[in-house]
């Protein structure tokens, strides 16, 4: 991966943990907080919506993929927090 792919992929980080943040709390996590969630949502976004057989391509689709990993992860966490 060469330096723009890196940036990219730390950008679609940024912006699926902050819309996911603004849709499941109301809030950001900060930018850190926000590059790692959204970097796990991505991997657990690409792995549900490959379980699916939904494929995402292009720059629009790597973010939806991502934000909804994320909001899928905060669910879980906030189920978890709860019980």
């Amino acid at each position: 991966m060469d330096v723009t792919g890196f940036i990219l992929f730390l950008l679609i980080g940024a912006i699926a943990g902050w819309l996911a943040g603004k849709l499941m709390r109301g809030g950001g996590f900060g930018l850190i907080g926000n590059i790692a969630i959204g970097i796990i949502g991505a991997v657990i976004g690409g792995f549900v919506f490959g379980m699916l057989g939904i494929t995402a391509s292009g720059l629009l689709g790597s973010i939806v993929t991502a934000t909804a990993g994320a909001v899928l992860l905060l669910f879980l966490v906030d189920l978890i927090k709860k019980s």
